[in-house]
């Protein structure tokens, strides 16, 4: 277990479902079957039995049409969400960056909100006022990271959440679709980062449609396919199987 980043073990995920009252109260009462189908308990399966292991220093790439499971795989691995069954592993410090704006407070600045994140992830405030002036080059924001988030655009909040990103010095480092967003050349300095970050030894554990990144900077891919686990392996071999379906 010691070279073990990751484990993952007959992972199931389920959500509620809610019902709404269409037809009455008094329909409802006077028609007892369909009172219990209101109220009988329904889930929606958004994962189930799935098992992986990634090894310490691994880039791993979690693929897979929308809708698949793959985000709900990342937050039980950041620990947002619990298993509904099954048992999630994680052996070393996380950075995760599962959403755009998540963990961001709307009303606060840029500035104000790298002080935040980089306190959730773990850095002190003397490391954060170190840091700051080079997490606010990196994310090209100019006077708006003087601005409240909430006036920015999808582009600008995926720079600033990269860039606090840059500033920390995880063991594990999870990320949802990030390099879908933001023009090509700001793109190309995240892999950059990512790519640093794998040299360190940094464990990578990322989702992405882009399957020339996937090739290019992933060991190993894990295929999802309609809450499945359908394929684990070379990144090589198993993105050629996916795009060949």
């Amino acid at each position: 277990m010691n070279d073990i980043a990751i484990k993952v073990e007959n992972l199931t995920k389920s959500y509620p479902l809610y019902h709404h009252i269409n037809s009455g109260i008094k329909t409802l009462l006077l028609n007892p079957k369909s009172l219990f189908s209101f109220f009988k308990e329904s889930h929606y399966l958004a994962i189930e039995n799935i098992s992986f292991t990634v090894k310490k220093g691994e880039s791993v790439a979690l693929i897979g049409k929308n809708g698949a499971g793959k985000s709900t795989i990342l937050s039980l691995l950041a620990g947002v969400l619990k298993p509904t069954k099954g048992c999630v592993t994680v052996n070393g410090k996380v950075a995760a960056m599962l959403e755009l704006g998540g963990g961001f407070h709307h009303e606060l600045t840029g500035r104000d909100n790298i002080i935040l994140n980089g306190t959730l992830l773990g850095l002190t405030r003397k490391q954060i006022n170190e840091r700051i002036d080079d997490i606010i080059s990196f994310s090209e924001l100019g006077d708006f990271i003087e601005q409240p988030i909430r006036i920015y655009s999808s582009g600008m909040l995926a720079k600033l959440g990269f860039a606090i990103i840059t500033s920390v010095d995880p063991d594990i480092l999870i990320i949802d679709e990030i390099l879908a967003v933001g023009d090509s050349n700001f793109q190309k300095k995240c892999l950059s980062v990512i790519d640093d970050f794998k040299k360190k030894g940094v464990t990578i554990f990322l989702v992405s449609h882009n399957m020339d990144d996937v090739i290019k900077f992933c060991d190993k891919a894990i295929w999802i396919e309609e809450h499945h686990l359908r394929m684990v392996g070379d990144s090589k071999v198993v993105v050629n199987d996916y795009l060949s379906v």
